[in-house]
């Protein structure tokens, strides 16, 4: 029993993803933790941190879909961003507190060109204020003591900057970029070079890798809905995988690849493939994934595998619309 008095709900294991439109002032964990409670799913995680401040797309990994978040946390993202200029902040977003104000004089060509500065590969400083670890402690521990830690700066890559807006004080941007891109660090790169300074006002994230937030649901809605309505949210374990090539093995080839044996098979080398047994003479008639694998001279070799027991319980091969 709960100290309410309420029978506790019995957690069971459930297998899937599901994309989740991360509502402000919760952290990730925060969010995985409810939607957690809704699915009663014994195993979850998360596929890439969002700060509080921000909002949308954040991919949840549940049950054998675990073993491929490492996927998603790899992939591109994108986000949509708001940009404050003429204010510096504490840590370079709206939490912090102002530390120098700048009337803003610029115009579109400056802006153009400042984002275009940014575009393409960089190397860029990790914020004080951010969950990077330095002798086991969160950098943003250190800077609530007032203490600047000496990091190392880190290579990304900006695929393209697209202005959605400017008026003023206020800068809209979309931003596609590699993982590990910290866009308060642009957003503050960005000012210095419209020399005015600037902080991140808002950010919502719109897409990781072929994941999209259009296929979200508000953790609200996720609330109001029934048990079988929340579990039918789930996609299966693949959609992570999407845009990978295919690898379809019949039934007897399916068990011995499962077991963790190298396949030969007549098709060309890949860095990485996903892998399903095709049951029946139809091949899109009992189409179960199976993992994901890499090709090398012939083999076929595994490197992520569901168990029987995952491969029998997956979710529906549900295909999203693949993101342009």
């Amino acid at each position: 029993m709960s100290a309410a008095g309420k029978p506790r709900q019995q957690r069971r294991a459930l297998h899937g993803v599901l994309l989740l439109d991360k509502p402000i002032g919760f952290t990730s964990n925060d969010a995985l933790q409810k939607c957690k409670g809704l699915l009663r799913a014994e195993k979850g995680g998360h596929t890439g941190t969002l700060d509080p401040l921000a909002t949308g797309l954040l991919p949840l990994c549940f049950g054998a879909a675990t073993k491929f978040s490492q996927v998603s946390l790899d992939a591109d993202k994108a986000y949509r961003a708001t940009l404050r200029l003429g204010q510096r902040t504490t840590t370079g977003d709206a939490e912090g507190e102002i530390v120098e104000d700048t009337p803003v004089a610029v115009d579109q060509a400056a802006i153009e060109a400042a984002c275009a500065r940014f575009t393409g590969p960089i190397d860029q400083l990790p914020p004080m204020h951010s969950a990077l670890k330095h002798e086991g402690r969160a950098l943003y521990d250190y800077a609530r003591q007032g203490i600047e830690i000496e990091r190392p700066t880190r290579a990304v890559t900006i695929h393209r900057i697209d202005i959605v807006e400017w008026h003023a004080e206020r800068l809209v941007i979309d931003v596609q970029c590699s993982k590990g891109t910290y866009i308060r660090t642009l957003a503050e790169d960005i000012g210095a070079a419209l020399g005015c300074g600037a902080h991140l006002s808002a950010l919502q994230r719109t897409a990781a890798g072929p994941l999209h937030l259009r296929d979200a649901v508000t953790l609200e809605a996720l609330q109001a809905m029934s048990e079988a309505e929340r579990e039918a949210r789930l996609l299966p374990a693949d959609v992570l995988l999407q845009g990978w090539p295919e690898v379809r093995l019949p039934d007897d080839e399916a068990g011995r690849f499962l077991t963790g044996l190298r396949r030969r098979v007549q098709l060309a080398d890949a860095p990485r493939v996903r892998v399903y047994r095709v049951a029946n003479a139809d091949p899109d008639d009992g189409l179960a994934f199976l993992g994901s694998a890499h090709i090398t001279a012939g083999e076929l070799i595994a490197d992520r595998l569901l168990s029987p027991l995952e491969v029998q319980a997956r979710t529906p091969a549900t295909r999203l619309q693949e993101t342009p």
